[in-house]
This record gives C-alpha cells, structure tokens and sequence, in this order.
C-alpha cells in the first residue's frame, strides 16, 4: 500500500483510507458482521486510516467495537459537530463540541484521538473562534493530538489561510475540482497540512452516467450519487464525446484523484467488503494509462464550470 507523510502531523498514513459513514448510516448494529469484516480486513491488508464522524449513528461504536483492541494500529479521525453547513449558530457551541469529543472518545473506547475535525461549519461559525478554541483545548488536555476542518468553498479557504489547523479534509473528485482550480489545494500544501480528499469517486457518478446511456433500468449508481455530481458529468462526457463503455468509469474516478501529490490520503466509504477489496486491488495494480483521459476532463470542467461549487 502507497503510504504518505500527512503534513504536519508527520505521521505515515496509507493513501486508501477508510470512509466509515456507510458502516453507520446503512449498515449500523443490524448490520454488525459485515461492518466488523470491512474494518479488520482493511487493516489486515495495508488501510490504517480510518475516518468516522460523531453524527454518523453508530460508526464510532462499531469502529470501537470492532478494532478497538488494535488501536495501535492506525490512524484515527473523527469529527465533532452536525455534519451541515446550514446549521443554526446555537448547534455550534464551545461545550458542544467538547461534549462531542468526550462522547466520542468513550463511543471509540480509546483515551486518544488521533484527529478531530470540525463537520462543514460556516465561515461564520469558524470566525467566532468557540468551536476552534473548544478543539484547542481538547489537544491541550491530551484528547487528541491533532485538530482539523472537513469542509469546503469558502470555508474551507478560510481554514487554510487561518493557520490554526493541523489537517484538512474537503471534497476532491472528477465531479468535484474546485479544490484544485481555486487553489485550495495549493495553500493548505504550501502550509504543510494533511489533505484529505473526500467522495474521491464522485459518489460513482460516471458510472451513472454509463448506466444511463445504455439505458440500463438499474439506479442503484445514479442514485447514489449526487445529482449535481450527475449532470456535471453527463455535461463534461457529452462534450469530449467519450464511450465509457470503452473505459472503466470508477477506475478512472479513482485514477483521476489519485493524480494530485498533494492530497495524502482518498477516503472511500463501503458497506460490502468486496467494494474494500477491489479498492486495495486498484491501489496494487497502480494503472497510469489514463493521464490523456484525466487531462480532458480537467480542462473540460474548467470550461464548463458554471460556478460549480464543491458539495459538502
């Protein structure tokens, strides 16, 4: 497994990491044994960078339950706070947050975490200064060694820029380029943060956009992806007159994100461990016979982009 220095942190992490969303979301108690399978399988084969979340239901519990006795083995991040840009300003307190980091050292069962970061709050949220000085103080007591800002846009600039913040997490994919044309990208590397990219396949979209062109009835792809991530892609293939059943689409997702030196670590998310399996085999293979086709679709999205925004 390709590994990388995050940034500051100068801890080695795995280049695949582990998205841990839909382990708690859509597989949770109920679906205990498949979750348990997907998270020793990945780091019995090379994943030891396991990204949760406090509002994603019972992920934290089963990453605690599940792995909890081999801690030593990789890299934890999670997150405190609602997950939503559009939250009201009273959900992001000092106290939430540090009520969320207790909470979710108890739901990990470890008396460390390794990264928390802040879940898509506003710019305006993050300029009040509460809920960075609530990670603050978490790093000073011990809590976790490392504080970081999962979002995007503006946001996400501004966290760059601001200096207080160890790592980055913001979405990255063939769908979603405003990390790189806005130069997000190049200032969190220039101030050495660890970059995560996140929905580093566009939520599968070119897929989708394969099955829709065959005319396939099954919508399990398409719905699974964003719409906007969608008809950004049904518009950039459109116009380079592509055949994606000449190519394979989330190879090319996955080759297309992995281009950028300066994103450390690609979480993607799995409820099915053969999903985890054929990541880490992609990652093997290391097929570099795409840099024509990603070429295109980076330039056509900066044709195209009509103030495509990232999504959060």
């Amino acid at each position: 497994m390709e590994s990388n220095i995050f940034g500051k942190t100068n801890n080695k992490v795995s280049k695949l990491g582990l998205g841990l969303a839909q382990v708690g979301f859509q597989l949770g108690y109920d679906g205990y044994k498949e979750a348990d399978e997907i998270l020793n399988y990945s780091l019995d084969n090379g994943i030891n960078f396991l990204d949760t979340a406090a509002m994603y239901h019972d992920s934290e519990s089963i990453v605690g339950k599940s792995v909890g006795h081999r801690r030593d083995e990789y890299f934890l991040a999670t997150k405190a706070g609602t997950g939503r840009t559009n939250s009201e300003d009273s959900e992001w307190t000092y106290d939430k947050v540090k009520n969320s980091v207790e909470k979710s050292l108890k739901n990990l069962q470890t008396d460390r975490i390794d990264l928390v970061q802040l879940h898509s709050c506003e710019t305006h949220i993050l300029e009040q200064g509460d809920v960075i000085r609530a990670l603050q103080d978490c790093k000073i007591e011990g809590k976790t060694k490392f504080i970081g800002y999962s979002g995007d846009n503006e946001a996400a600039d501004w966290a760059v820029k601001s200096n207080l913040f160890d790592t980055l997490q913001t979405s990255y994919s063939i769908a979603d380029q405003r990390a790189r044309t806005k130069n997000i990208l190049k200032e969190a590397t220039n101030r050495n943060l660890g970059i995560i990219a996140k929905r580093p396949i566009g939520n599968a979209s070119l897929l989708g956009v394969k099955h829709s062109s065959n005319n396939e009835k099954d919508e399990n792809y398409k719905a699974s992806a964003y719409d906007e991530y969608f008809n950004r892609m049904v518009q950039i293939t459109k116009e380079l007159d592509i055949n994606l059943n000449e190519i394979d689409p989330i190879e090319l997702s996955m080759s297309f994100s992995l281009i950028p030196k300066e994103i450390h670590v690609l979480i993607i998310g799995s409820k099915n461990k053969s999903h985890v399996k054929a990541n880490l085999e992609f990652m093997q293979e290391k097929k570099d016979n795409m840099e024509i086709l990603i070429n295109q679709y980076q330039n056509m999205f900066e044709k195209l982009d009509d103030n495509w925004r990232q999504l959060t």
